[in-house]
């Protein structure tokens, strides 16, 4: 189960049939080609990176006036509430329906019915988003009834009141995923998907400048109106580029074109696939809505930091990947090998960067979660919770960022449905394993209740287990098995737990020598769970860059590649 909360270039929506940084069909060939696609794919990770960061500011900032209060329960739901429209018509939907439609047009050179098609989307896009977001604002009540069942009182009152003002931001936002598929169809992918930066700039411009002077509530009602401010300029500053590649750009709702008409047909199965990632968002919603509105704004965080690795491997590699896969041609022999060689290729460059990522979420989820939301109104104890929904995220992270690699492959054999079958799977699963261990498993175990929001992510990483080993397998069947193999895991886990090892003792001796007292250290859970001392900036520096550096020593150390090619640059640096 996933966040849905950011603006469309940095969420982690599940992959569709075409990623949104698939290229479109151009005369080029070998070297050439292979150089745009690098090039296309750098340009992306670029932009998720910075849009991540400013993500990251913007969460911190939130933390520091809202904390896990009342206030910051109730916007984080309204957030996530509207952005169905978002991710069921924005960036996935025209990645999957719009971009090969368009693209395929510009290859042919038939410009004119290129821009006929492309004002036609956008009229047909506003005229629904505009009739959704009506319905929306009238239906709030409603919505958030079915969608966040644990909400009441005043809670849920300043939902509902934030809701109504960011379900027109959040139209835009779908909006300006048109402009992602005009940009990356011409080959403009840098500004697409750093565009959210000024989404999330706006957010913490209000925040510092209404924060010292609005109570909680109120000040929750400026930030979402910055929202929609932010919405504003996403799709503004995408807006001039994109009509100076439009040759003559007339919005219509004519569908009767016949390309509009294979985009129509590509639509439908798009959100399809985005509403079986809905379903998953929205069960978080409303799980965590039975534990506490604490649960709500801390998950929020949690998952942020749960994203980085996602975003940053997951999708960069898988949409680096697909166009690749997909060129692969020959016989059905040659075809299967080439898959292998680049599934494989992708696998291990990923699992070198998720592997320390999920060993740091179980581990030193504490160190990373106090460094990044400790201040103002976001306490140790809130840094410490999220580290506990964090150790569940680890449960799946691996698994969740391969099987978007795996996803890439049937995409790239034309097999949609496959992975639309195993994602309805992964999802049902979810849902009941954290329904189990949201409402059944705290009191069987005797614990108390807001622990319970561990299920969610763990109940959310078994399922995603399940999905990887049901793609693996059956592509398996189709062009043979590629996995890591056991030597790689070992390598790879034992680089990670060596350098955590090597990090507690660090954390150990911080405590110890920098810490509170020890009525205090005994409070947070003693020396097993030692507080972290210093500044928490600064103790994540020490304590995270001790685990970095003894993870890529040992893995250099067993021969892992990505390992040395990391040292040789370092080397070469220095020299």
């Amino acid at each position: 189960m996933e966040d849905h909360t950011s603006p469309p270039a940095s969420s982690a929506a599940a992959p569709l049939p075409q990623a949104a940084a698939v290229e479109p069909p151009l005369p080029e060939s070998g070297a050439g080609a292979g150089a745009h696609a690098a090039r296309g794919a750098f340009l992306v990770a670029a932009g998720i990176f910075l849009s991540r960061l400013m993500g990251l500011i913007r969460h911190r900032v939130f933390a520091h006036y809202f904390g896990s209060s009342m206030a910051a329960a109730a916007f984080m739901a309204a957030l996530r509430i509207p952005n169905f429209l978002q991710n069921l018509f924005g960036e996935g939907a025209m990645s999957a329906s719009f971009i090969p439609v368009y693209a395929q047009l510009l290859g042919k050179r038939e410009r004119e019915e290129a821009d006929k098609v492309a004002g036609a989307v956008f009229g047909v896009l506003s005229l629904a988003t505009s009739l959704l977001v009506a319905a929306g604002v009238w239906g709030t009540p409603y919505f958030i009834d079915a969608l966040a069942p644990g909400l009441q009182g005043r809670t849920r009152e300043l939902t509902v009141t934030l809701v109504r003002i960011l379900f027109p931001g959040i139209g835009l936002l779908v909006v300006s995923a048109w402009c992602l598929g005009i940009l990356n169809s011409h080959r403009k992918f840098f500004l697409s998907y750093a565009a959210p930066v000024v989404w999330n700039g706006a957010i913490i411009a209000t925040l510092l400048a209404f924060g010292g002077r609005l109570d909680e509530e109120r000040l929750a009602v400026y930030v979402a109106w910055g929202t929609v401010a932010g919405s504003v300029l996403q799709f503004g500053v995408q807006l001039p580029s994109v009509l100076a590649l439009l040759g003559r750009f007339r919005p219509s709702l004519n569908v009767r074109l016949p390309s509009m008409q294979k985009v129509l047909r590509g639509f439908g199965p798009a959100v399809v696939g985005r509403g079986v990632v809905q379903i998953s968002a929205f069960l978080d919603l409303a799980y965590a809505s039975l534990v506490t509105d604490r649960a709500i704004a801390v998950l929020s965080f949690a998952q942020t930091l749960y994203l980085l690795p996602v975003s940053l491997f997951g999708m960069s590699i898988s949409a680096a990947e697909l166009p690749a896969m997909s060129q692969a041609t020959g016989t059905s022999e040659e075809v299967a090998q080439k898959l292998r060689e680049r599934l494989e290729q992708g696998l291990v460059r990923l699992a070198f960067f998720v592997v320390p990522s999920a060993a740091a979420f179980l581990l030193l989820g504490d160190v990373a979660s106090s460094a990044l939301y400790q201040t103002g109104r976001f306490s140790g104890a809130d840094a410490r919770f999220a580290w506990y929904i964090l150790m569940g995220s680890g449960v799946g992270l691996l698994a969740a960022t391969m099987g978007r690699l795996y996803s890439s492959a049937f995409y790239a054999l034309h097999d949609t449905k496959t992975p639309l079958k195993f994602a309805v799977a992964r999802v049902a699963v979810g849902a009941a394993l954290a329904l189990y261990a949201v409402r059944v498993l705290p009191g069987q175990l005797g614990v108390p209740v807001e622990l319970g929001a561990i299920g969610i992510t763990a109940a959310s990483g078994i399922a995603a287990w399940i999905e990887y080993q049901l793609l693996r397998r059956t592509l398996a069947r189709r062009i043979g098995d590629v996995g890591l193999g056991l030597r790689r895991y070992a390598a790879l886990w034992g680089g990670a737990l060596l350098g955590a090892a090597a990090a507690l003792l660090v954390k150990w001796g911080l405590a110890r020598g920098f810490g509170p007292d020890s009525t205090a250290r005994a409070e947070w859970g003693g020396w097993l769970l030692p507080m972290p001392a210093l500044n928490p900036v600064l103790t994540a520096a020490v304590v995270l860059g001790v685990y970095g550096s003894v993870y890529f020593a040992v893995t250099h150390f067993l021969g892992v590649p990505q390992a040395g090619a990391v040292v040789r640059k370092l080397l070469r640096r220095r020299q």
